[in-house]
């Protein structure tokens, strides 16, 4: 059974930085690249961030490039989002998602496997 598990979301101040998980399970993590969505209240899910699955290759929204850095470690099935200058329009629930690397692409999808999400709400 897969599960995609991310934890570390919080309250944090504008300005700070917080740091969320994703662990994975019962697939080969190193065989999929993987991507982090958020889905702010009142809003649609929109893409963050994503990962190759050596970790080479990044890509990142307008939105968080040069505040949230991407990366995992394929030995521990983790991957994190590391997010700096935090803003409260960055106030979301968070989802790892994992993707064959064949399927579409980074920003779109399609992902087969989702998190149940983290909530990170950033107060001013």
């Amino acid at each position: 059974q897969v599960q995609l598990v991310e934890s570390g979301g919080g309250l944090v101040q504008a300005g700070g930085s917080l740091r969320v998980s994703c662990a994975a399970s019962g697939v080969t993590f190193s065989s999929y690249d993987m991507g982090w969505f958020r889905q702010g209240p009142g809003k649609e899910r929109e893409f963050v961030a994503a990962i190759s699955r050596s970790g080479g290759s990044t890509v990142y929204a307008d939105s968080v490039k040069g505040r949230f850095t991407i990366f995992r470690d394929n030995a521990k099935n983790t991957m994190y989002l590391q997010m700096n200058s935090l803003k409260p329009e960055d106030t979301a629930v968070y989802y790892c998602a994992a993707r064959p690397p064949t399927w579409g692409t980074a920003k779109d999808g399609p992902y087969r496997y989702w998190g149940q999400g983290t909530q990170v709400t950033v107060s001013s």
